[in-house]
């Protein structure tokens, strides 16, 4: 890390691509903070969102401290939009080389209470969208970079099931598949690795609104007492995606401030 200019050797030069790199207003969610955080690093980065005003929100906070961005719309359940969101990211920048997928639902129910179709809609969206934005992204890395990093973005729920089956199962996928793509195109020199945050503290989970008393539970879960954010998820996937870490692939990298050494509440019981 150059300490005057913030850009980092490994990144600067780089192109990536963030799903669900949108949030609310000014609100820092787990893909804005990483869309930020590599453009800060000297990245180019392509914010993708099914959204596009929350995409072009993120877009024009990196653009306000000198870095490179653009914006684009996909719904990455949908494989033209996967295959187009590339053609994107080559288009300006000629090259790929990195990719967070950090797209996820959640809810709570067990396999009793879950609609079957809502269980299909987890999969689909949690997993099969990352399997189409790496179906896509891998072979343009190879062509274009000859290597790349992936980071696929799970949850300590697959680690630790509390009340949240479908989720916890979508997410358990995540990481087997993360493993998958390590052994897979590791040979080919792209690393894949994982991301599974704990309680953090972001738009997508305090937009439907959440008590002090909730908050404060949640805050308590980590054994440092501190509540995390989407920058301390941001700044795992940025580690991840660069060459400090390029001894690293098919790992899972827990981000919970400890939560999951103790146990957390289930998910009903920090709403």
């Amino acid at each position: 890390m150059d300490v005057k200019t913030g850009k980092d050797p490994g990144l600067e030069g780089k192109a990536a691509i963030v799903t669900s790199g949108g949030a609310t207003g000014d609100g820092i969610g787990n893909g804005r903070a990483a869309a930020i955080l590599l453009a800060r690093a000297g990245a180019s980065v392509l914010v993708v969102d099914q959204q596009l005003d929350l995409a072009r929100q993120t877009m024009k906070m990196i653009r306000s401290e000198g870095g490179d961005a653009v914006a684009f719309a996909a719904d990455v359940t949908d494989e033209k939009h996967c295959n187009a969101m590339v053609d994107m990211a080559l288009s300006h920048f000629d090259r790929l080389d990195l990719l967070d997928n950090n797209v996820g639902i959640a809810s709570t129910g067990s396999v009793v209470e879950e609609d079957p179709q809502v269980w299909r809609r987890f999969m689909q969206v949690n997993v099969e969208s990352m399997f189409l934005a790496s179906k896509y992204a891998i072979p343009a890395m190879i062509e274009t970079a000859s290597s790349g990093a992936i980071v696929n973005v799970a949850s300590i729920a697959a680690l630790r099931p509390r009340g949240m089956t479908a989720y916890s199962v979508s997410k358990g996928a995540v990481i087997a598949l993360t493993r998958a793509m390590a052994v897979d195109h590791g040979p080919s020199g792209i690393r894949v690795n994982c991301v599974a945050p704990g309680p953090v503290y972001t738009p997508m989970v305090y937009a439907e609104g959440m008590s002090d008393e909730a908050r404060e539970r949640r805050r308590n879960a980590s054994i440092l007492g501190i509540e995390g954010s989407g920058w301390d998820v941001g700044n795992a996937v940025r580690f991840l995606l660069s060459s400090q870490a390029r001894f690293i692939t098919g790992q899972t990298l827990v981000v919970d401030g400890g939560a999951t050494l103790v146990g957390w509440p289930r998910a009903t019981d920090t709403q």
